[in-house]
């Protein structure tokens, strides 16, 4: 059976993607990829550079300037993948309280989002990647060789499978 090239897991907050991303990646042995790591990476450099997040056009034009990667990790620290930020690891600067308290604010803005997206593709075209986040199946990797159903993870569909079920027996 050939394996898909990419992996596109959606769902709402709490849902258990990032669990179920995790499992797949270090099964397969492919790249685990939370999108919302981006997010935290610009509003680092938002916050180093421009010292605050307040202003979109600022934000956005900064988020259209930086280079943001993930890859596996190369330290073995705890790290799921490493983050690098125009080329410097940054993996564990983004969990800092200042970026918590300040990354909601920046991945709000649709410049900010579109800037992202346009990243998240091109990591999303290698070969052997899981990529978690919202959007991803739909706007980020429509090509997704496999996605999850939407409402999967939501916890909507056991119900709706299990009267299915009950209908072909």
């Amino acid at each position: 059976m050939k394996l898909p090239k990419t992996i596109a897991i959606d769902g709402p907050a709490a849902s258990g993607k990032s669990t179920l991303a995790e499992k797949l990646a270090g099964t397969l042995g492919y790249l685990l990829f939370d999108t919302g790591v981006m997010y935290r990476a610009v509003t680092l450099a938002a916050l180093e550079t421009l010292h605050a997040v307040d202003n979109e056009m600022e934000v956005t034009s900064l988020a259209e300037g930086v280079q943001i990667d993930v890859e596996p990790p190369t330290k073995n620290d705890g790290r799921k993948y490493d983050v690098l930020l125009n080329g410097e690891d940054v993996t564990w600067q983004i969990r800092l309280p200042e970026v918590d308290a300040n990354v909601s604010h920046v991945s709000a803005y649709p410049g900010v989002r579109k800037a992202m997206t346009a990243q998240q593709r091109r990591i999303g075209q290698r070969d052997g990647v899981v990529m978690v986040g919202r959007d991803i199946g739909t706007v980020v990797l429509p090509e997704a060789e496999l996605k999850n159903l939407p409402g999967c993870l939501s916890g909507r569909t056991r119900p709706q499978a299990f009267r299915r079920s009950s209908h072909t027996r």
